[in-house]
C-alpha cells in the first residue's frame, strides 16, 4: 500500500474481512466481542499467516459455538506491512476507534513489543500467537498480554540442544536483522553453548529486502562450521534453504530451520529441504486430534494451504479466550482487558492442536513441543507429509523456567 497514514489505515480497514456468530435471541443483545488478527496479508509471512489464520480463528469460533454458549463475535484483518510505525498505527485506531476488545497474531517481534504495550495502556487484550520473541514473557510481560504458540527460548531449547547432542557442535548463523532474528539467534546460541557447542561466526541481512543469500552462504562455508542455523522465518527461510542446496553447502552443513513451518517446507521441497531439523508444537498429521481439527479447518483454509504452527497457535488463543469472556461474563471481558487476561490464566487450556495446558503467571502458554526431521523424497507420500517425529519435549520443560525471565509479573 503507498499514501498517506490515515489513506493506509482506511486501506488496511478496507482490506478486513468480517466473521459474526450468535447463537441465540439472548446473544444478540449481548455486547459484540471485536477481535482483530493484525498480520502479514502481502509479505514474506503471507501463508504462514494472512487468510488461514483468518481461517483458523473462524474455527475456533464456529467450536466454541458448538458448545452452546451465546457469544457474539466479530474478527477485522489488517496487514502490519512488517512495519513499527503502520503495525502500531493500526493496533491504536483498533483499540481507540474501532472498538477491538483484542488484537492477535502479530508475527512481527518488534511490532509485538509495541502492541504489548498499547494494550496495558488501554486496558484491552493482546493474543501473541506470531511473534518468537521470549521478551514478551520475559522483561517485557505484562497484564494485558498472554505469548501463545512459540518464542525464540523455545526454539533455541529444542533444536540447539537436540542437534548438539546429536554432534552438530560447532554454529554459523544467518539471522534475520531485526528484533526477532536477534532474539533467535541470542537465544539458540546460548543454547548452544550451554550443550558444550560453539559459534564461530554470523551474518546479518537487511530485512524484509533481502531475497540474494550467496555472499552470506560462502561466509557461512567459509567459517567450517557444522551446522548452519536458520534465525529467520517465511519466504526468508524458504528462499536460504533452496539457496544452500543449490550451493551444494547441505552436503557439508545440517541446517536446523529455528522457526520453520510446514508450508515453508512444502515450499522448499522434499528435496531442498530432506534432513532439515525442526521444533514445532504443531502438526497436522501428529495424533487423532490433530488431524481431526485440520478436517475440519481445511474447506475454510486457502487453495493448497494446510494448517500451519502459526494457525493453530490462532485457534488455540482465540478458543480459550472465548471461553474465558464466556466464564466472567462479555461486558466484563469487554470492560477489562487485565482482567480476562487473569481469567485466561485462571482456566485450564485444552484443544484439539496442542491438547491439555495452561497459562503461565508471566503469560507464557504452556504445551509439548516436538522436535522433526523432513524425510527423503522417497518417503513422502503426498504433498503435506513431510515430516518423522525424532523427538518429543514435555510441556513443562519445552519452555523457559519463569526463574530465568525476569519477568516483573512472577511473584518470587
Amino acid at each position: 500500500m503507498t499514501g498517506t497514514r490515515r489513506g493506509l489505515l482506511a486501506a488496511s480497514a478496507a482490506l478486513s474481512g468480517t466473521g459474526l456468530w450468535s447463537s441465540t435471541a439472548w446473544a444478540q443483545a449481548a455486547p459484540v466481542l471485536r477481535l482483530g488478527i493484525l498480520g502479514d496479508l502481502s509479505g514474506p509471512y503471507r501463508d504462514l499467516s494472512g487468510l488461514g489464520t483468518m481461517a483458523c480463528v473462524r474455527q475456533a469460533i464456529a467450536d466454541f459455538a458448538a458448545a452452546g454458549a451465546p457469544l457474539q463475535v466479530e474478527v477485522l484483518h489488517a496487514d502490519h506491512q512488517h512495519k513499527a510505525d503502520v503495525g502500531a498505527a493500526i493496533a491504536r485506531q483498533w483499540y481507540d476507534r474501532e472498538g477491538i476488545d483484542a488484537i492477535l497474531e502479530v508475527n512481527n517481534s518488534s511490532i509485538a513489543l509495541a502492541v504489548a504495550d498499547l494494550a496495558r495502556e488501554k486496558d484491552k487484550v493482546f493474543l501473541a500467537t506470531g511473534p518468537a520473541t521470549a521478551d514478551l514473557h520475559g522483561a517485557r510481560c505484562g497484564p494485558n498480554h498472554v505469548h501463545w504458540t512459540y518464542d525464540t527460548w523455545m526454539l533455541a531449547h529444542g533444536a540447539g540442544t537436540a542437534t548438539v547432542r546429536a554432534g552438530g557442535d560447532s554454529w554459523f548463523f544467518l539471522t534475520a536483522d531485526y528484533a526477532f532474528g536477534h532474539a533467535l539467534q541470542r537465544d539458540t546460541a546460548r543454547a548452544v553453548e550451554v550443550a558444550g557447542g560453539k559459534v564461530l561466526g554470523q551474518a546479518r541481512y537487511p530485512f524484509p529486502q533481502t531475497t540474494d543469500y550467496s555472499s552470506f552462504l560462502l561466509q557461512a562455508q567459509a567459517s567450517r562450521a557444522k551446522v548452519l542455523g536458520l534465525a529467520n522465518a517465511g519466504t526468508d527461510t524458504v528462499n536460504s534453504v533452496k539457496q544452500a542446496h543449490e550451493f551444494g553447502l547441505t552436503r557439508r552443513m545440517k541446517l536446523v530451520g529455528l522457526l520453520c513451518l510446514l508450508g515453508d517446507v512444502r515450499a522448499m521441497g522434499a528435496e531442498a529441504a530432506q534432513g532439515l531439523l525442526l521444533t514445532e508444537p504443531f502438526y497436522w498429521d501428529l495424533n487423532d486430534r490433530t488431524r481431526a481439527f485440520t478436517q475440519r479447518v481445511l474447506p475454510k483454509m486457502p487453495p493448497n494451504i494446510y494448517p500451519s504452527t502459526n494457525h493453530a497457535g490462532a485457534y488455540s488463543a482465540v478458543l480459550h479466550y472465548l471461553k474465558a469472556a464466556a466464564a466472567m461474563g462479555p461486558a466484563q471481558a469487554k470492560a477489562s482487558g487485565r482482567a480476562a487476561i487473569e481469567q485466561m490464566k485462571a482456566l485450564p487450556t485444552d484443544d484439539d492442536c496442542f491438547g491439555p495446558g495452561r497459562v503461565r503467571e508471566d503469560g507464557r502458554k504452556i504445551h509439548p513441543v516436538y522436535l522433526f526431521e523432513v524425510k527423503p523424497p522417497s518417503e513422502v507420500k503426498s504433498d503435506w507429509d513431510l515430516y518423522r517425529l525424532t523427538g518429543t519435549i514435555d510441556a513443562e520443560q519445552a519452555m523457559r523456567p519463569m526463574s530465568e525471565g525476569g519477568c516483573p509479573l512472577v511473584r518470587t
